[in-house]
């Protein structure tokens, strides 16, 4: 079994090496450009919903619409801090136990996300693997976790829009060329 799980290993860690992403060419490459696309599609989803809306729940057991960007914007903190060897000075759910309208949640979103930006900037291959202030956890771990947890809540978000009436922004179409300037 073990030579099984070490063949299948080998095989997925291949394909992905043959994979790699033509802007960096390494793993921390790519999550680095990855956090970048799911930070700006949370962010336009943030702004895009109004302000009526932002107390919205698709049913009574769910966070309402505000809760969630809310704890995305906490957990921004709660999981680059780790990473760049820093611990959170609010409270774990700081932002979702304190603000509730859409001018003070877009702008503590963006906030915490520019706060993430350092973590992902400086994290190259050869600093992945070292120790996060999270014991257990390296600098990679704490990163990758926090880029699932941004998409699975984007995931919730685009309900809420849909619901609605409202185009995610992953789903908005392409914007068309910008046409040449004239000389």
């Amino acid at each position: 079994m073990k030579r099984v799980l070490t063949l299948v290993m080998g095989t997925a860690l291949s394909a992905s090496a043959v994979q790699a992403p033509a802007q960096n060419g390494s793993l921390t490459g790519d999550v680095r450009t990855d956090y970048h696309s799911i930070r700006d599609y949370f962010i336009r989803a943030a702004e895009k919903m109004p302000e009526s809306d932002y107390g919205f729940k698709p049913t009574p057991e769910v966070r309402s619409f505000g809760q969630q960007i809310a704890h995305v914007a906490d957990d921004q903190y709660n999981l680059c801090a780790p990473a760049k060897g820093e611990t959170r000075k609010e409270a774990y759910r700081f932002i979702e136990n304190t603000f509730s309208t859409k001018t003070e949640l877009v702008s503590h979103l963006k906030a915490a996300f520019a706060y993430c930006d350092g973590a992902y900037d400086s994290l190259n291959d050869a600093s992945a693997g070292n120790p996060s202030a999270r014991p257990g956890k390296t600098n990679f771990e704490m990163l990758n976790w926090n880029l699932w947890h941004t998409w699975e809540h984007y995931g919730n978000i685009v309900v809420y829009l849909r619901m609605k009436g409202i185009v995610p922004p992953t789903s908005e179409p392409p914007k068309p060329p910008a046409a040449p300037a004239k000389k």
